[in-house]
């Protein structure tokens, strides 16, 4: 892969967000990069394609990107020098409820208050020094384990965002009385994949809920795909390398470099470069916990999903779900292994904000609800179900339905063990110690062997497109580089 005698100071196994993102702060700091990819197209999560369902784009996983404009890392890398161009719906995310009613989540934490009647106050109180907030906490809110203690100030911040974010969902919600904004943190916390009553379940519902009033939740125009490219054309501006159709098994299939860094789970990791690691931390790695899995839907519908409430169609994101107690039976069930007939359905409705995702007429829409691990559970009558529930007729719209079960998704992408695209569990005892162990917890990213490096969403802040698994694991290489 190498000329002879040529030795680069990184290789990248991997082209995933977090692989681009490690491969362009290397090269940024004038290291020599290549990014190895197996697959014939770069992307892992944030992927494209016109081939699933002929005449639109479709995303092929990560669809909703509430980080994608303003982590720490995509607010420096400028990539809309090379492409890249968000789209920004007039609603953020919206929760129907039965009877015709949703919460409607904007920017303006106010005019999301006022669709909370009696628990307008109450969401004021929460959200709005968190959106205050919300740009200083971001850089220790997506990192690894760590106490700011040289500025007390911030220190103070994260202790504040902490007392709140370590709680379940169901004793967050204790602040408020009505069904409308318990159901729509229900909605934000299932993000995490974890049962609404565990520990730490309720900093999903803070941190996405806090990231649409912040930044409104856009989407990449013509697909996520559209990140990754601009992300490789900016790795290959800086003199770095991206290469696909190059699969990484073994230490041998790899470059000679002084550092490698892998954005694969931690299973890859030990499978291909077990040999330089020591027998505790491979053991570590295999008892590395993923969690539930995804089972998706693209639907190719004439005009419009018929929402029955007022104001949801102008939203990017629909949480389709019902009341808190449905979501939270959902998640329990996708965690316990077994199947919920009334899944909680996660909606991206992109193309209706971006016409160049489908024909004039019609959309394509997104859609997925969580399930147990490796199941192979046909759940496509439960969500498209879900979503009639509150869009009365939107069978009828149905032009075709493309579907992606666990083990597609896992074929397509092998960081996704048997159908998670989390990376593995987001519990209490994996969020900061992942995936390594209690001993590498401030630098999660380092393993036993100085030239190894673990950047995948395996590692903190977990998953998600916002490259802050690859920029802090490029930076943890860069120290040994050095």
């Amino acid at each position: 892969m190498t000329e002879t005698g040529e030795r680069l100071d990184a290789v990248v196994v991997g082209s995933g967000p977090n692989g681009l993102a490690a491969a362009i702060t290397l090269a940024e700091a004038g290291r020599s990069v290549r990014v190895l990819e197996g697959a014939d197209a770069i992307g892992g999560g944030a992927r494209s394609s016109t081939e699933v369902l002929p005449g639109y784009i479709v995303d092929t996983c990560s669809a909703v990107h509430p980080f994608g404009r303003i982590s720490p890392f995509f607010a420096e890398a400028n990539l809309e020098r090379f492409g890249l161009r968000w789209v920004e719906p007039p609603v953020a995310v919206a929760h129907p409820l039965d009877g015709g009613r949703a919460v409607l989540v904007t920017r303006d934490v106010d005019a999301t208050a006022k669709h909370l009647g009696r628990d307008a106050g109450a969401y004021r109180a929460l959200f709005g020094p968190l959106d205050r907030r919300f740009n200083a906490l971001l850089p220790d809110v997506l990192a690894p384990f760590h106490v700011p203690l040289r500025s007390p100030t911030r220190a103070a911040r994260l202790a504040w965002f902490g007392l709140h974010a370590l709680q379940p969902t169901t004793l967050l919600v204790r602040r408020f009385h009505e069904e409308a904004a318990r159901a729509l943190l229900a909605g934000a916390a299932a993000h995490s994949l974890l049962p609404l009553d565990e520990i730490v379940s309720g900093a999903a519902a803070l941190v996405m809920l806090g990231s649409a009033h912040r930044d409104g939740w856009p989407f990449p125009q013509g697909g996520a795909g559209a990140i990754s490219r601009a992300m490789a054309s900016r790795v290959e501006a800086l003199g770095g390398v991206v290469e696909t159709g190059a699969p990484v098994k073994a230490l041998p299939d790899l470059p000679r470099a002084r550092t490698a860094l892998f954005d694969t789970s931690p299973g890859q990791l030990d499978a291909i470069a077990g040999p330089r690691l020591p027998a505790g931390y491979r053991r570590t790695l295999r008892r590395f916990r993923h969690g539930p899995a995804v089972f998706k839907l693209d639907i190719a519908i004439e005009g419009e999903i018929p929402w029955q409430a007022e104001g949801v169609g102008r939203a990017g994101t629909v949480h389709v779900g019902g009341t808190l107690e449905e979501i939270a039976a959902s998640e329990a069930a996708a965690n316990a292994g077994r199947i919920h007939p009334r899944p909680f359905v996660l909606v991206a409705q992109q193309s209706v904000f971006d016409r160049s995702r489908a024909p004039e007429g019609r959309n394509v829409i997104w859609a997925y609800c969580h399930v147990p691990r490796a199941t192979t559970t046909d759940m496509t009558d439960a969500i498209v179900g879900q979503i009639e529930r509150f869009a009365p007729g939107f069978r009828e719209r149905i032009l075709a339905i493309a579907k992606t079960t666990p083990a597609d998704l896992e074929a397509r992408n092998p960081n996704n063990v048997g159908g998670d695209m989390s990376g593995g569990r987001m519990s209490i005892d994996q969020l900061f110690t992942r995936p390594g162990g209690i001993t590498r917890l401030l630098d999660p990213y380092s393993t036993p062997d100085p030239r190894t490096f673990i950047a995948s969403s395996s590692t903190p802040p977990g998953g998600g497109v916002h490259g802050m698994c690859g920029w802090h694991a490029a930076h943890s290489a860069l120290r040994r580089l050095r």
